[in-house]
């Protein structure tokens, strides 16, 4: 008896094409910096993921989601649960991209051990490749000791949305000496201790060019500078799904005025029963 195989041509590496693209790795990563600027974008769900993944070398499974996805305040009630639930769609909706998951507030502060508890679950639980989180000299330690046990570690300095309450709103960093100094130490602090790149968020442009500058991995900027490695946005705020977007957002298309005109349509065909016509019902036999 023969059996005859097909071939599922999904993007979805639960069912893998012929021929899969070859991830990028953390060392290739690494190896970018003052190269080719890497391209980042958030991801939260597979379908996003497939459409990302063939333009950017890294795909972000951000804290962000809480806002994004969920419509939560901030990223603060965020919780593992939901990251790993999330970073594991995005994992099998890839193939090119590097998969990086944020850790949330509240999961990886308390010591390192309790960081890499955290860690190791997302790792498992998702495949992605490594780990985002956020704070400078504070979380060295932890950078550290996370790198050191097999678990890649992005830093993310600079405006950090968990400690939101702390910096008194997401205000740009950089403006006096205080907090430039801050910033650079915090970016010197999580590189030298293994960061294989750091995320420099809401800063004065000379210090987002400095910080890059002085670190030798690779960062990547969002309202930071052009000189950063690389960049990142979310991506329904670079697609323009939101109304409202920070400064630092280029807006590369209209897509919610694209949904709004396709539901008008919709429900005017629907009320009209002009939908289902004759293609999108089922004749009898």
């Amino acid at each position: 008896m023969s059996t005859t195989y097909t071939l599922d041509t999904s993007t979805s590496r639960a069912n893998p094409t012929p021929a899969p693209m070859k991830r990028l790795t953390v060392p290739a990563v690494r190896a970018r910096k003052g190269g080719q600027p890497l391209v980042m974008l958030t991801a939260y769900t597979v379908r996003m993921a497939q459409l990302l993944d063939p333009h950017c070398d890294i795909l972000l499974v951000g804290d962000s989601l809480g806002q994004v996805i969920y419509g939560l305040p901030s990223t603060l009630p965020v919780s593992l649960d939901m990251m790993c639930a999330h970073g594991a769609a995005v994992v099998r909706g890839s193939y090119h991209a590097l998969v990086i998951v944020d850790m949330p507030f509240g999961s990886y502060e308390t010591s390192p051990e309790h960081a890499f508890r955290s860690a190791s679950r997302v790792m498992k639980e998702t495949g992605a490749a490594g780990i985002k989180l956020e704070g400078g000299e504070a979380m060295a330690e932890t950078v550290a000791f996370l790198s050191r046990r097999g678990i890649p570690v992005m830093g993310h300095v600079g405006l950090t949305p968990q400690a939101v309450n702390v910096l008194g709103g997401h205000r740009v960093q950089g403006r006096d000496d205080a907090t430039a100094d801050k910033v650079m130490a915090d970016a010197r602090a999580v590189a030298d201790a293994g960061a294989f790149a750091v995320v420099v968020e809401g800063v004065v442009e000379p210090i987002g060019k400095a910080v890059t500058e002085a670190i030798a991995c690779p960062t990547i900027g969002i309202g930071a500078s052009v000189a950063c490695d690389g960049q990142v946005l979310v991506a329904e705020d670079m697609l323009g799904l939101f109304e409202r977007t920070p400064r630092f957002v280029k807006r590369y298309a209209d897509m919610a005025a694209v949904i709004d005109e396709a539901a008008t349509e919709y429900a005017r065909d629907v009320r009209a029963r002009a939908f289902p016509g004759e293609e999108q019902i089922y004749a009898p036999k």
